[in-house]
């Protein structure tokens, strides 16, 4: 198990990020949404972590053929989708495998959908139950509720879904079946997740449409999609750590280049700013995408805030965010997070565990948290195998020395991670 110690950082710094990981959501689905086309993909910057090298290594198994220069991908859909002879191993995605189930649950065969220990252990139902509902046949443990999940792939039928629960994860994979449904198919959540995946496919040509009451309508395909021709831009929630490692961190200023602006992606930002920060967002170019820089400076003592609303807009970045509310005046509160219970870990769990054992006061709820702003302090903390646990108390180390154990989970989704961190501290 690797562990790596993060020096305390007593001075301000100034950092360009033109190397953040790209965006892992956009990777993943650049990768399956090809294989809905007839025509070669061209997508620069992909993501090169192992989490979205598996969702590709995916598609070659499905039969597409797949040229790689550096970061660069050419993708070439096959006349039919294969049926592969062998497993298919996500890694440690839940979306790789949640978007993978939706996509094969329509396509005539046999798949089996497996990964690392910990996605084996996240649950799957909530994509399995709809899915099985139009017609699709997916197994698994606990009724398929966990991995390994065997589908086979068939015809579907049209729906009318409203999810109880906002994620995009599920909707990508309702939406993928309902583009392979026997007629127009509707699905609803309550609060818009990250949308991704309408962006892209609607840029592809699908014919997706959005109503008033927030209901989107499926078409389903009468013919393969364009192809897609895209740069992945880099990711909010990757750049975020450095966001917050300034906003920490008197006297300093961050600027990361080339980021998506989508507004569902940039929440963390919006929180971090009411907390007192400098924040600045300056668009460049909206094609797939709005993409354009963020700049953030120092600004002061941060402020305790609450966050209740447009939470799966901001779940993956709670946990930095925890870090910024560690050493902020006065009581910060996170509710409506249940969510964050069945992620990568019980990420309510083990930030909670982290802040107490650096020494700061925390009420822990069943959707959420209390953190009361005070003073980090040195100590060890176990990722549990969860890359932005790790990443997050790395941050945390600028403000006392922290060692990490189990940092190889970071490889999933930045892999340059410590390269960007080693410009601003010491790590050892």
């Amino acid at each position: 198990m690797k562990s790596v110690t993060i020096a305390q950082r007593n001075h301000g710094f100034s950092l360009e990020c033109t190397t953040i990981a790209p965006d892992k959501s956009i990777s993943h689905r650049c990768a399956m949404f090809s294989l809905l086309s007839d025509k070669p993909s061209y997508i620069r910057n992909f993501l090169l972590g192992e989490d979205t090298l598996a969702s590709l290594s995916i598609a070659g198994q499905l039969g597409a053929t797949i040229k790689r220069e550096g970061s660069t991908i050419e993708i070439t859909p096959p006349t039919k989708l294969s049926e592969p002879d062998d497993i298919l191993d996500c890694g440690n995605a839940g979306t790789g495998m949640r978007l993978y189930a939706g996509l094969l649950a329509g396509i005539d065969g046999s798949f089996i959908l497996t990964g690392d220990k910990y996605l084996r252990s996240r649950p799957m139902r909530r994509v399995a139950d709809p899915l099985r509902s139009i017609g699709a046949k997916i197994d698994g443990r606990e009724n398929g509720n966990l991995a390994p999940l065997a589908i086979r792939g068939g015809k579907l039928k049209s729906f009318r879904y409203h999810s109880p629960i906002d994620s995009a994860q599920i909707k990508s994979a309702l939406i993928l079946a309902g583009l392979q449904a026997d007629n127009s198919s509707f699905y609803k959540e309550d609060l818009l997740s990250r949308d991704h995946t309408e962006r892209m496919l609607k840029g592809m040509g699908a014919e997706l449409s959005i109503s008033e009451d927030g209901w989107i309508q499926i078409e389903p395909l009468k013919q393969p999609l364009k192809p897609l021709n895209i740069t992945v831009p880099a990711d909010p929630s990757s750049g975020f750590f450095f966001a917050v490692a300034t906003a920490i961190t008197p006297d300093s200023k961050t600027v990361i280049k080339n980021v998506t602006l989508n507004p569902t992606r940039i929440e963390a930002y919006k929180i971090l700013e009411k907390m007192g920060t400098n924040i600045a967002f300056i668009e460049k170019e909206n094609i797939y995408e709005p993409i354009g820089d963020i700049e953030i400076s120092y600004n002061g003592k941060l402020q305790a805030v609450t966050v209740e609303k447009n939470i799966a807009w901001l779940i993956d970045e709670l946990p930095a965010l925890s870090i910024a509310m560690a050493v902020a005046e006065g009581t910060s509160l996170i509710k409506n997070a249940k969510e964050l219970r069945v992620k990568e870990s019980d990420r309510i769990s083990t930030v909670i565990n982290g802040l107490s054992n650096c020494g700061i006061e925390t009420i822990e709820h069943e959707d959420g948290y209390e953190v009361i702003g005070g003073k980090l302090q040195s100590a060890t903390i176990n990722s549990h195998g969860d890359h932005r646990i790790a990443m997050s108390f790395a941050i945390a180390g600028l403000c006392c020395n922290m060692t990490i154990e189990d940092t190889q989970c970071i490889d999933t989704s930045f892999p340059n991670f410590f390269d960007i961190l080693g410009e601003i501290t010491t790590i050892g």
